[in-house]
This record gives C-alpha cells, sequence and structure tokens, in this order.
C-alpha cells in the first residue's frame, strides 16, 4: 500500500551502482507505472532506456531528463478503476553500465590445430584476457537483457568466452605468424585478434577495447622435438663434438689418479663409439656427393689394388687427448718429447689405452733411447 501511494508522485528516477559485475538494472517501480514528469538522472558511465508502453522511446545519456508519459499521477489511477486502480500504461527505465568490465579471462579447453608456415599443422592452447564495454545500449536490451531486472556479467561470460575462441583459430591464420615468433609477438598478436573479435561482438551491443594474450604452448611432444633441435644446433659438428667428450673423459680419469684398466678401457670404447659416428656421418656425407670418374685400368693388365689406409693413433698428451697421428706424426712428437714410452695411446681395434712403450707397433719408434733412470 505505501508503495502505490508513494508511486502516485512525481518521482525521480535514478541508479547508483553498488556492485562490479551489473551489465543492466532495471528501475523499480509499483507496476511499473512511471508518472509523467518524472526526473531521470543518468550519470557517466550510465546510459538510461525507455521503455514507453511496451515499445523502446528513447536512450539517454548522462544529464537530468524529464519523462513525458501518458501516466498522470493520482488521475491515470483513478481512471484505472477497471483495471483494478492499475494504469495500463507501462512505463519502464533500464539503466546500462557503460564502463569496463575487465574481468573477462578466455582460453582453448581443447588444442585448436593450425596450419604453422614451418612446422606445418600444429596443435597450441591459448589463455589470456579481455575487456568489454557496452557501446550500443538499445542493441543490448533487445539481444542480450531482455526484460531481466538484474543483468549480470556471469549470464554471458561463457557465451562471450566460446564467441572469442571460434574466431580465434581463423584471426591467428590470417596473421601469417610462425609459432616461434608467437611468443616474442604477443603484443602485436593481442591487437590483430581485437579487432576482428570486437567487430563480431558488435552485433551483440559490445566493443572489445582490451584483448591480451597471455601465453601461447604446444603439446609436450612438439615442444619436446624442438629441445632436441635446439640441442642438435648448439653440438654442431659432431665430430668436434665427441672428441670434446672423450677429453673430459680423460681429464677426469687423471683427476680420479688414472682410473686403472676399467677406466681406460671405458674411455676406449667411448672413445670408439665416438669415432664410429663421426666416420658414419663422414661417410654418410661422401655418399651425398656425386661418384667421381676413376680412370680406366692400363690396357693389358688387371686394376691395381686400393692404396691401404694408414691408421690413425691418438695419444694423451698433457690430460687431453691428442691426434689423430700417423706414424710419421708420432715420430715427430717423440722428437719433440711429449710422447714418451710412458703415453697411453690407442687405435682402432685396441681393447683400451697402452702406455706406448708396451704397444710392439710402435717400440722400434723409440730405437734405442734408454729409460729414465730409476729414482735414486
Amino acid at each position: 500500500m505505501f508503495k502505490k501511494i508513494r508511486g502516485e508522485f512525481i518521482d525521480i528516477v535514478e541508479w547508483l551502482d553498488d556492485s562490479r559485475d551489473t551489465m543492466v538494472w532495471r528501475f523499480p517501480r509499483h507496476n511499473n507505472e512511471i508518472k509523467m514528469g518524472a526526473k531521470l538522472v543518468v550519470r557517466e558511465s550510465q546510459s538510461a532506456v525507455f521503455i514507453n508502453e511496451g515499445q523502446l522511446a528513447d536512450v539517454f545519456g548522462p544529464g537530468t531528463h524529464t519523462l513525458q508519459t501518458q501516466n498522470m499521477p493520482i488521475l491515470s489511477t483513478l481512471k484505472g478503476w477497471k483495471h483494478g486502480f492499475n494504469s495500463p500504461f507501462k512505463a519502464e527505465v533500464y539503466f546500462v553500465n557503460t564502463r569496463q568490465f575487465t574481468d573477462f579471462k578466455w582460453g582453448t579447453k581443447q588444442p585448436v590445430t593450425i596450419r604453422d608456415p614451418e612446422f606445418g599443422a600444429v596443435r597450441i592452447r591459448a589463455f589470456g584476457a579481455y575487456a568489454v564495454r557496452v557501446i550500443d545500449p538499445a542493441k543490448l536490451l533487445r539481444e542480450m537483457a531482455g526484460t531481466d531486472s538484474q543483468f549480470r556479467t556471469d549470464a554471458i561470460n561463457n557465451f562471450l568466452r566460446e564467441k572469442i575462441i571460434g574466431q580465434f583459430a581463423p584471426a591467428i591464420a590470417k596473421t601469417g605468424l610462425s609459432i616461434l615468433d608467437m611468443a616474442a609477438n604477443q603484443d602485436e598478436l593481442s591487437k590483430r585478434l581485437q579487432g576482428p573479435i570486437s567487430e563480431m561482438l558488435g552485433e551483440y551491443g559490445f566493443e572489445v577495447p582490451s584483448f591480451v594474450v597471455s601465453s601461447i604452448s604446444m603439446p609436450k611432444e612438439v615442444e619436446a622435438a624442438l629441445d632436441k633441435k635446439t640441442q642438435m644446433g648448439i653440438v654442431g659438428d659432431m665430430n668436434q663434438y665427441t672428441q670434446f667428450q672423450a677429453a673430459n673423459a680423460l681429464e677426469q680419469s687423471a683427476k680420479n689418479g688414472g682410473g686403472g684398466a676399467a677406466d681406460g678401457m671405458g674411455m676406449g670404447v667411448g672413445m670408439a663409439m665416438g669415432q664410429h659416428m663421426a666416420q658414419s656421418m663422414s661417410a654418410g656425407q661422401q655418399q651425398q656427393q656425386p661418384p667421381q670418374q676413376s680412370s680406366p685400368p692400363p690396357a693389358g693388365g688387371a686394376a691395381p689394388p686400393p692404396l691401404p689406409t694408414a691408421e690413425e693413433w691418438f695419444a694423451g698428451i698433457n690430460g687431453a687427448q691428442q691426434g689423430p697421428y700417423d706414424v710419421n706424426g708420432l715420430r715427430q712428437q717423440i722428437s719433440a718429447g711429449t710422447l714418451t714410452r710412458e703415453t697411453l695411446v690407442w687405435k682402432n681395434g685396441m681393447d683400451g689405452w697402452k702406455a706406448a712403450g708396451e704397444v710392439p707397433e710402435l717400440a722400434n719408434l723409440f730405437g734405442s733411447t734408454p729409460p729414465p733412470l730409476p729414482p735414486q
């Protein structure tokens, strides 16, 4: 009864928002009978949609406005006696919040398949945030809010997220960026996606003033493959890498006091494997080169046998692996005094490292030079 009596007088229609998620709020008036001459107060960051007798009459911006309705105070109620003293002339005001709503998140629930210019078809996942703002209150009221007395952001959160994800893959394809470049160009990527997404949401009365791509990730299998490729790029020359690893092993053995036969055998096997890998890679590179034309055999005789392959020796000099050397190279090291009978040497086919003086093939290289005197 108090609300009905109060509604007979000219009133002030206004809204002070005490929430952070309300987009549309309908002014509460008894039986929606806003009277003639009511004062409508619209503040900054607000718009007001005036519905008169079931039709959208006007949209008001910030300021104070006077509403014109068919409801005259007291008189319209008396004339509505046949309607139970309720006026048939309904008038409503919907306040629309036009500030930015910045608490929206988006993300791909399932990986999205895109065609990368470098890797081909790749599945990626992306996450980020965005802000929306109402730019067409009338369209929002018609398309989304309807006659709800209070329309909040959670009512459209899932809807907007699905619309954005649907536009994500086509928008990414139009950028032409490789996956490797997306992480370094996230700001540029965000700007490129903002335009199409804002245009798409415009049909519901929204715009997207801010769109951020926080992260872009690939499946673990693809990331592992990229890590392997990066490691191979760092290694570079496999032959040099193998020699470096063998030198490190020799240095560690020297720090541990020699290590005995087991360590020597382990280093020998490791170096043999490394040498085998290097030779395999060299052989593969030679197979890719076009074969050279061999000269015909001399008339009246068979072709000469292939030239013998010189043996390659490795030596542990000053705690590091040196070589490979042929026999002449070993003689030069002996003459320089860097290779002695106690120096560890190895070649392909040996079980492990041995002192040069204990290898029959090298013993004659030292001639008749006597060994060093024992300690006095």
